[in-house]
């Protein structure tokens, strides 16, 4: 471990998948700077998030918790400031501490951002183009417009503070994007990338949902059907059969979603290269992720929130010259809840007692300890939210397999806004059906892996102290 105490830059982007990162193999996206912080350090295959929409992860990433401990489980149950985090602790121990771009965990007095010298963040989702911020001060802060690109002003913002601070304390930066967050508004100098191209579409933009559970025909994020003009930029072609539909669809939509990658794609090089002049490269610990996965077309859908594998999985490229040899790829199981712990680990800080996750640090020295996790334990609690209709599910995830309960219920959850559905189960083999297109729960010849899977969820949902759906339908709390 290096005498001084590294520096952290945490950089987040807001629905960018795995699959459209180029040191992930991507066949649609070329991201020759994100691709570096690989190249240099450390990627990490399997990284997934324990709820797959925005505010609910941020808040587990923060806090290092899972959303039933620290109560922000859909998109309408804002973070209460109060509550432990590791920029806090950081800031205890005498980090300097900002965060700039996109917080969406609420606004106002109780709900801003705390734990920082420095802010600067995005009311709400944010808007692309001149946007406002609300930048830190009293009775939670004073909101003003900035002029030019969202991606640009974020970077902007944390050079300045970088340039300003005391260059005799370690630091920690986050740098936390709106792109590429739905609806997709490029900048004048992406605006025209992919005008003479096909972007290849995934296997699956045609799935059909024969053979699995209800909850995925009844989703409401088909790729055509389920977009409005904003987000195609144009009227919705709805006199075109729904396969064409969808083909045409999603070449408007992916064009535009790879635009808003490749400013920040740029502006993520913006920062690797100050860091480097300023000779800081060595003793920073640089971490690139999203607050989840995202469908590219994937079984026919754009967003998030299922617990199926584009939407669970999140990108994370780590580089540490000072302790991670350049070129690594780790295939262990992390999750979003073990980013707080290594962020407290690398600084010497102990992590809370309240801390669910486990620091990586053992997995950036190469060495993956005998009881490293098996499995993890994922659940999305936003019910028939009335746009998206994604049934409240939870499950589990092992290095093969996925078991996935539908219990469909909104159990009073805020933005929970659809009745009870009966519930029903998948069951995945990952390594013969990788793409997820065969539920395998009811085929005999899987029994005894559904029960075995059946004990380990209840044995991991017991570990981290949630409880099971148990029976009588509940009323939504929209």
């Amino acid at each position: 471990m290096p005498a001084e105490r590294p520096n952290i830059v945490f950089i987040m982007s807001d629905d960018h998948a795995a699959h459209a990162i180029g040191c992930y193999g991507s066949r649609i996206n070329r991201t020759p700077h994100l691709d570096r912080i690989a190249a240099e350090g450390l990627r990490f295959d399997r990284c997934f998030c324990t709820n797959s929409i925005c505010t609910p992860s941020r808040a587990t990433i923060l806090t290092g918790t899972y959303n039933h401990v620290n109560g922000v489980t859909t998109l309408t149950t804002p973070m209460d400031n109060r509550l432990q985090t590791y920029p806090k602790l950081l800031q205890a121990a005498g980090y300097q501490t900002a965060i700039f771009g996109k917080w969406h965990l609420g606004s106002g007095p109780r709900h801003c951002p705390t734990g920082f010298d420095d802010w600067a963040v995005l009311p709400g989702q944010g808007r692309y183009h001149n946007p406002q911020f609300v930048f830190k001060g009293p009775e939670g802060g004073e909101t003003r417009t900035v002029t030019g690109y969202a991606t640009d002003l974020i970077t902007d913002f944390s050079l300045d503070w970088l340039r300003r601070r005391d260059p005799a304390r370690p630091f920690c930066l986050m740098i936390h994007h709106k792109a590429p967050h739905r609806p997709w508004y490029p900048d004048e100098k992406h605006a025209r990338l992919f005008l003479d191209e096909d972007i290849p579409e995934p296997e699956t933009l045609q799935d059909d949902y024969r053979g699995r559970a209800a909850a995925a025909a009844a989703a409401k994020m088909r790729v055509g059907p389920d977009m409005t003009p904003t987000d195609l930029k144009c009227e919705v072609a709805s006199e075109l059969p729904e396969a064409e539909l969808r083909r045409w669809a999603y070449q408007r939509y992916i064009k535009d979603y790879l635009r808003v990658i490749a400013s920040v794609d740029d502006n993520v090089g913006r920062v690797l290269d100050t860091l480097d002049r300023a000779g800081l490269s060595r003793n920073t610990v640089v971490i690139y992720t999203s607050d989840q996965g995202f469908f590219l077309g994937d079984h026919g859908w754009f967003d998030k929130r299922f617990m199926y594998e584009e939407s669970l999985r999140m990108p994370c490229m780590l580089r540490y010259p000072a302790m991670v040899a350049p070129g690594r790829v780790s295939t262990d199981m992390v999750l979003n809840t073990d980013f707080a712990p290594l962020f407290l680990d690398l600084a010497g800080v102990t992590a809370p007692e309240p801390m669910q996750g486990v620091s990586l640090r053992p997995l950036l020295e190469d060495r993956t300890p005998p009881d490293w996790r098996q499995a993890m334990y994922y659940r999305y609690w936003m019910h028939r939210d009335g746009s998206h209709n994604v049934y409240a599910h939870y499950g589990i995830r092992t290095h093969r397999y996925k078991l996935i309960y539908y219990y469909a219920d909104p159990l009073g959850q805020p933005g929970a806004a659809g009745e009870a559905c009966p519930p029903e189960w998948e069951l995945f083999d990952l390594e013969n059906d990788p793409l997820e297109m065969c539920n395998r729960y009811h085929d005999p010849a899987h029994a005894d892996t559904v029960a075995a899977l059946t004990r380990e969820l209840a044995r991991l949902q017991a570990a981290v102290g949630d409880a099971p759906w148990t029976g009588a339908p509940t009323p939504s709390a929209s």
